[in-house]
């Protein structure tokens, strides 16, 4: 039944004595108006809900404190930004990939040619993508090459791409017909096929939205699921059947990556020592299995 809106905008003081009211437990209610005033309530009723023994009333399971929600809110952040300064590694070393391979094979313009496309919908999609990126450019490059060439309407695919999103990056590859030259930009990452390759594409590219616009990750659960199984050459899991719409399998396979590009990478350190900092966050929440830190992956 459709109903309208009619809360109202509370204080925050109100809002601290609403959650104490429904058996929330404030240790410093000063430190909580001045964190309240800073991060906004409702994103930190995100970090709350864990802590809810009933979802209608919203009120809270005995001992649960405002100090734990504003915990595992720092973890979240923390978390998120160890990601995406990997996801960022990951697709400066995916964009020089794929101009290399497809230039090499095709030439400078070969996000052009509708001919290397599986899906004709999906490439004009793509290039319409690519055109906006251009339009919306105030790169230096960009403005030196127009201002010397005026053919063909897009400069080579080395400065094209330079401004594609990740999103975008990962369809031109996806729409790519030459199997054999995605299989040989796979083969770059240590990963057997272009299949998996497109999966973890479109996975990081999810991901990676998410830590952009500052979302709740860690237990989040996602859309684009990677693909786990197959014979995937370096040190991964031994167990493949785990909950692939939950952080832990996106998380594989970012490890597995940066391992791959950067042999000395401080990924898995860094997510194991972040963890080992916030025992109070339930890890199996973001899909962990048991006695997962034994999987040679992250040995």
């Amino acid at each position: 039944m459709e109903t309208e809106y009619s809360k109202p905008a509370l204080t925050i003081a109100d809002i601290i004595g609403r959650l104490k009211t429904n058996g929330l437990s404030i240790i410093d209610e000063k430190e909580a108006l001045r964190k309240l005033g800073i991060v906004s309530y409702f994103r930190i009723a995100a970090y709350l809900r864990p802590m809810e023994d009933d979802k209608d009333t919203h009120h809270f399971k005995p001992g649960s404190t405002l100090e734990n929600a504003f915990a595992l809110y720092e973890f979240d952040t923390k978390l998120r930004q160890l990601i995406f300064a990997a996801i960022q590694e990951i697709e400066i070393a995916l964009r020089a990939k794929v101009i290399q391979h497809f230039s090499l094979t095709y030439g400078p313009f070969w996000f052009m040619d509708v001919n290397l496309s599986a899906n004709e919908r999906l490439f004009a999609q793509n290039l319409s993508a690519i055109d906006r990126e251009l339009e919306r450019s105030r790169e230096d490059f960009i403005k030196a090459h127009f201002k010397k060439y005026i053919r063909p309407a897009f400069p080579p695919a080395w400065k094209t791409l330079e401004l594609a999103s990740l999103g975008t990056l990962s369809k031109l590859y996806y729409n790519f017909s030459d199997k054999k030259v995605k299989k040989a930009i796979a083969r770059e990452f240590n990963l057997p096929n272009h299949e998996i390759l497109e999966s973890w594409m479109r996975s990081i590219a999810s991901l990676r939205n998410c830590c952009a616009h500052h979302a709740r990750i860690w237990n989040r659960s996602l859309s684009a699921t990677p693909q786990m199984t197959g014979k995937i050459r370096g040190s991964w899991i031994s167990h493949t059947d785990i909950d692939s719409n939950r952080l832990y399998a996106v998380l594989c396979c970012t490890a597995y990556w940066m391992e791959s590009i950067n042999g000395k990478s401080h990924f898995v350190s860094g997510l194991k020592n972040l963890i080992a900092k916030y025992p109070m966050v339930d890890v199996a929440a973001m899909g962990f299995p048991a006695s997962w830190e034994n999987e040679p992956l992250w040995k």
